[in-house]
């Protein structure tokens, strides 16, 4: 247990003394000094602090360490400080807690939290996308910016070019955005709580309201495809490779960004995509076509030493989502990346494959419970007699690759 000094009015030497001995000294006035015990009843750490009295309530404010400030200066930080709270009526928590924020950014608190948390979601691929809609629609604009500062009008300004755009993403955005500054308020980075969903951010007041009709992402028509892949592989680069697989095998865009070497089989021509890349987090085997084989080849051919996947961006690791749409903006095509999936299904619809193939060559949940509990193939056959998916993903690529085998 600690002692409390008797005295009032301490001296220089005095002070010097109380440092070696835990307990807690007072210097009249409200202030005092609290100097801890360390091991074996030893002094350890000391703190000057001053007890001001606001709106009723006693309250302690911490003015400096022990051995850094002197009596002298103590006594000059508390008389500062009553000035400030009993004076000229500031609010000195809060000042101190926005000045502890303006050194830690968005960016920084994001990381931070993610880091902190990401063991705990569902799987890796959610942790990597929880991210990654920050980093490309977040950060450009708030990741330097101190937690402490940023308003609803700064949230809004990230929202308003993608919420009518992409709706669903930009109301994760908004939703991640919030729980980082909550995060941070909680951390002491931020004076408040983040914007209430309920107020400026909420659809209606500061952003317009969302079209009803859900927007579905660009798909290239599939009968423009074949005339593309011929110009993906005019000019081969790690991108376009990656576009051109992700085209002829059906597969969502993480799905071949994180693709490494060991996935593929070219003795089996299979590609078995594992439970961590995919969005439902259950394994999925992908048949090759001849022509996803010969951008496999190519892919070989430009192959950098170190890298950890099959499409490598800066450094060697997984490019971003951005690298594939940058592809299609180079090329001036104004469709999104994942519509190729949409031109895949209605090519599929118009050469009458059968609906419960092709969800399972993009490895749909299936819907009707029943079914699910009793539909077990994979439609993948033996490799001496293939199943329906392989035939399917053959006919694919064949149909995509037609002008490249003329050319």
């Amino acid at each position: 247990m600690w002692g409390t000094a008797r005295m009032a009015n301490l001296t220089a030497t005095a002070v010097r003394a109380a440092l070696a001995n835990p307990g807690i000294y007072s210097d009249g006035n409200g202030l005092f000094l609290k100097v801890r015990g360390g091991k074996s009843g030893t002094a350890g750490s000391a703190q000057w602090f001053v007890r001001i009295q606001v709106d009723g309530k006693r309250r302690d404010y911490g003015l400096g360490g022990g051995k850094l400030l002197s009596l002298a200066d103590a006594r000059d930080a508390a008389r500062e400080l009553r000035k400030a709270i009993k004076v000229e009526r500031r609010d000195v928590l809060t000042e101190r807690r926005d000045a502890a924020a303006a050194q830690v950014t968005f960016s920084e608190a994001a990381k931070v939290y993610h880091r902190e948390n990401e063991a705990g979601w569902k799987s890796e691929v959610y942790a990597r996308q929880w991210l990654a809609s920050l980093e490309n629609y977040a950060f450009p604009k708030l990741g330097e910016r101190p937690t402490g500062s940023i308003t609803a009008a700064d949230i809004i300004d990230v929202l308003v070019p993608i919420w009518q755009e992409i709706p669903e993403t930009a109301r994760q955005v908004r939703n991640r955005i919030c729980v980082i500054l909550d995060y941070a308020h909680a951390k002491g980075w931020r004076s408040s709580e983040a914007p209430s969903g309920n107020g400026s951010l909420k659809a209606g007041r500061g952003l317009p309201r969302q079209t009803k009709e859900r927007q579905h992402r660009k798909a290239m028509p599939y009968e423009a495809v074949p005339a593309f892949i011929t110009d993906l592989c005019s000019k081969p680069s790690y991108g376009r490779l990656a576009l051109e697989l992700l085209i002829l095998t059906g597969v969502r865009s993480q799905e071949v960004r994180m693709a490494t070497w060991e996935e593929f089989d070219r003795k089996d021509n299979l590609w078995t995509i594992p439970a961590d890349h995919m969005k439902r987090g259950k394994a999925h085997i992908v048949p090759l076509s001849q022509a996803a084989l010969a951008v496999l080849v190519k892919a070989e051919a430009l192959k950098m030493a170190g890298a950890t996947v099959v499409f490598p961006g800066i450094g060697g690791e997984a490019m971003s989502d951005m690298t594939l749409l940058k592809v299609l903006r180079d090329a001036k095509q104004p469709y999104h990346v994942h519509g190729f999936r949409s031109a895949f299904t209605d090519w599929a619809a118009n050469e009458g494959i059968p609906d419960a193939i092709v969800e399972a060559a993009l490895a749909h949940k299936t819907p009707d419970a029943v079914q699910a509990a009793y539909r077990r193939t994979t439609y993948l056959g033996t490799p001496e007699n293939p199943g329906a998916r392989v035939k399917l993903m053959d006919s694919w690529g064949r149909y995509c690759a037609a002008n490249t085998a003329k050319a």
